[in-house]
């Protein structure tokens, strides 16, 4: 397993409690689209946002086919995002309609649910990448450890007043012939004879874990110092 360095920047995102279980649709074969994030990726809750100006539904994410127009003044669900429109369903000027939509049309009780919903876009196409690669960053979730490195051989956990922790192990074995030299009575010839297999431990890797996020990740094999990348942490938002 291989890391790379990026800038811890600190800031404030919005998600799901850390220690919310992840789904991804992509597994299943529905999010067939790497520029998409399906809220079911991130979150089982609804996310409801008010339509302030009526505005066109499109087909594509791109806005190349038009199906109709969404109707102002009502709560439309929030499906799937990209870094510049969201596929909405509602109610159009007559019937339901289900499509994308520039953000400039909803409305949100916080005021920065825009900017905090590209943050979060970005760091899910960060957090995909890592996890089709086999790696794991500071600031991921337990959960996005497991999805990529599987489940831990030993894990640990220590409840005290102020917060959780804990941490998992991961080992990484390779098996080991092993043989004994045998030397026949009768011509005096020295030969080799396979005796047992065994399994030694290759590498190690240590991930602790505080509050819900990736704080700290050792690893221990023989190719050098690791290298340990960073990425912004999921913090609790209430959507």
């Amino acid at each position: 397993m291989k890391t790379s360095i990026l800038p811890l920047v600190y800031l404030l995102i919005f998600c799901i409690p850390a220690n919310a279980q992840f789904k991804t649709d992509r597994e299943s074969g529905m999010n067939s689209d790497p520029e998409v994030v399906y809220l079911t990726e991130i979150t089982d809750k609804e996310v409801k946002l008010k339509v302030i100006k009526e505005a066109p539904v499109y087909a594509d994410k791109d806005g190349n086919h038009r199906l109709g127009f969404l109707r102002t003044d009502q709560l439309v669900d929030l499906e799937e995002i990209t870094d510049k429109a969201y596929r909405v369903r509602g109610k159009g000027t007559k019937y339901g309609i289900a499509g994308w939509v520039a953000p400039w049309a909803f409305s949100h009780p916080d005021e920065d649910f825009e900017k905090k919903l590209l943050q979060l876009y970005k760091r899910q196409i960060v957090v995909r990448k890592i996890i089709e690669n086999g790696n794991i960053a500071i600031g991921m979730t337990p959960q996005e450890v497991s999805k990529s490195l599987g489940e831990p051989n030993k894990t640990s956990i220590r409840l005290t007043a102020k917060g959780e922790s804990g941490s998992w192990e991961f080992l990484d074995y390779h098996e080991v012939k092993h043989y004994v030299t045998t030397v026949d009575r009768l011509t005096g010839q020295a030969f080799r004879t396979f005796s047992h297999v065994t399994r030694e431990e290759k590498n190690k890797t240590l991930v602790e874990f505080k509050d819900g996020v990736v704080t700290v990740i050792e690893e221990s094999e023989n190719n050098g110092p690791p290298q340990v990348r960073i990425i912004v942490p999921p913090l609790v938002f209430g959507w």
